[in-house]
């Protein structure tokens, strides 16, 4: 099995030394990788039932990307058999006129993950240093102050009990072009598409550097970052479901103890 050594965001970390075309954790062919993704999303069901059952801990996973990175095709693969009564995801789309008559960090507060629960970022705070960074909304000094605000709001999260994984999403230019083109020219899809996407993608070297920034400064031994490749979208399902797994089993959960009162009893 590869490591996610390479993935993991350090100091000296560079956006352009992680290649979106890797495809290290695809083993076997297709229908080999297909299986093992839906495997492994039976014994995260099983694993989240006993994040559950202990009541202590909670799990953030944040998935953060450029358009058509594949963060709803994400949720949708690698949490395919686990129960909507243990999983909920929280879209960040652009703030409300009552989100931007607070702090930028209050909508995202609002939604972190309850004891037993693993909640989903389909974006999340980190819009608010990436978008405000390339529009210009923002100087240096006040990305700088926002990237130690962030830090210490998950210091925050993880001392109250949550565990927190942070995926990028790596996607090339060329394969969100590939995108971008195959919902225009898909009816279905078309729905998916917005003008604006296209604007975004006229800023893809800042906002490439924006991530290299954001990514940089926030990536903690509380918090790390990790950088997945996702021109393959069954490459990405696989490694973000490694990693959760992983996160989960080193979490090693202890389930209550039997209750001394049921010893022994018969359901008639």
């Amino acid at each position: 099995m590869a490591s996610f050594k390479k993935y993991r965001v350090g100091s000296k970390f560079k956006l352009s030394q992680i290649d979106p075309g890797d495809t290290a954790f695809c083993e076997g062919d297709e229908a080999a990788q297909r299986e093992e993704v839906d495997a492994m999303a039976v014994e995260l069901d099983e694993l989240q039932n006993l994040l559950h059952a202990e009541g202590r801990r909670k799990v953030l996973l944040v998935l953060q990307g450029m358009d058509t990175s594949g963060k709803d095709g994400t949720v949708r693969w690698v949490f395919s058999r686990t129960s909507p009564l243990g999983v909920r995801v929280a879209a960040f789309k652009a703030p409300t006129e009552e989100e931007r008559a607070r702090d930028y960090l209050w909508r995202c507060h609002a939604v972190v993950p309850r004891t037993g629960e693993i909640a989903v970022w389909n974006r999340s705070h980190y819009e608010d240093v990436l978008v405000p960074v390339v529009e210009g909304w923002i100087d240096k000094a006040e990305a700088k102050r926002r990237y130690a605000q962030i830090n210490d709001f998950e210091r925050l999260l993880v001392e109250t009990g949550t565990v927190i994984v942070k995926c990028m999403l790596h996607i090339d230019k060329d394969e969100q072009r590939e995108r971008l083109q195959a919902r225009i020219d898909t009816p279905g899809k078309q729905w998916k598409f917005s003008m604006g996407d296209l604007e975004v993608r006229t800023k893809w070297s800042a906002y490439q550097r924006a991530y290299e920034n954001a990514l940089a400064a926030t990536s903690t031994e509380h918090a790390p970052w990790y950088v997945i490749p996702a021109n393959s979208k069954r490459h990405r399902n696989l490694m973000i479901a490694q990693l959760l797994m992983k996160t989960l089993r080193q979490m090693k959960f202890k389930t209550p103890p039997p209750d001394p009162a049921l010893k022994g009893m018969i359901v008639k």
